[in-house]
């Protein structure tokens, strides 16, 4: 039996219809589905309980990490599927993940699709850059989704206190350990406006920098801040107006990053849970 732990922070917008699909043809007993809600202060985990099949975990502190691991220590079966509320996934994309770990693949993550439909220029020129970055080629990061092995999950006891936890699972494992399911896609909904891009990426970024310094191994992938340029913009000189895009929303988020500090709690984009205004 497969386990999806999926850490719950406010996500009444989208947890049903997460939760739905993923079970929608599932037979009885295929999957176990812990909810962890943390921190709540909406309907997130009445909604979870109403899906049939759905464990339902409560913490009062608002932190992922605190409810990935209390979410492992709930899960019994393995392969273990960590998934974020927002990513919608079918039954059929649960099963082909499941398959596509083994005794050499130990982790694997979904291909990654970027929604920028409706978005503004800024946003645009931002994701043109950043989907061409090679730093998420075969990487678990990035995508909401990660599904590791029983000898994959073997690789560390708990997750640690830290905002990346994605960057984190992907530092245990080597590229041959890992590998892209080309069969299932994730479909990553991007800020809807420039403001919120910023305020995500200040908080990803402060989140990374703080595992990066707290990490005692060189499993963690190593900042490239010139790869936008040398690996995207000069072998594609027509995204060069993106790239200075990029560039220019590089730094304003660095410098929100050193102001946020490690203290930020979930490095998400609340814009793309709420209801468009016109």
């Amino acid at each position: 039996m497969t386990s999806v732990v999926i850490a719950a922070h406010n996500e009444a917008a989208v947890i049903d219809r997460c939760l739905r699909r993923l079970l929608a043809t599932a037979s009885p007993g295929e999957f176990e589905v812990i909810v962890a809600a943390n921190g709540c202060t909406d309907a997130t985990a009445e909604l979870a309980r109403a899906v049939p099949g759905v464990t339902v975990i409560e913490l009062a502190e608002a932190s992922k990490s605190a409810a990935l691991n209390a979410g492992d220590r709930t899960a019994t079966g393995l392969p273990r599927i960590y998934l974020d509320a927002d990513i919608a996934l079918s039954t059929t994309d649960l099963r082909t993940l499941s398959r596509a770990v083994d005794d050499s693949a130990l982790a694997a993550a979904p291909r990654r699709v970027l929604d920028t439909s409706g978005r503004p220029l800024l946003v645009k020129a931002y994701f043109a850059i950043n989907g061409r970055l090679p730093a998420f080629r075969n990487a678990l990061f990035g995508r909401g989704v990660i599904v590791l092995s029983r000898a994959g999950r073997a690789r560390f006891e708990q997750f640690p206190d830290v905002i990346a936890d994605d960057l984190f699972l992907d530092s245990l494992f080597t590229d041959a350990e890992k590998r892209e399911v080309k069969g299932v896609a994730s479909v990553v909904a991007t800020p809807r406006r420039t403001a919120d891009l910023l305020r995500r990426l200040g908080r990803v970024r402060a989140g990374n920098t703080a595992l990066r310094a707290a990490a005692t191994d060189t499993g963690v992938r190593p900042s490239r801040k010139l790869s936008w340029l040398v690996d995207v913009v000069l072998p594609r000189p027509w995204l060069l107006p993106a790239g200075i895009c990029y560039a220019v929303l590089t730094v304003v988020a660095g410098i929100r990053a050193r102001r946020t500090g490690p203290g930020a709690a979930w490095g998400r984009d609340e814009s793309t849970r709420t209801p468009v205004t016109r």
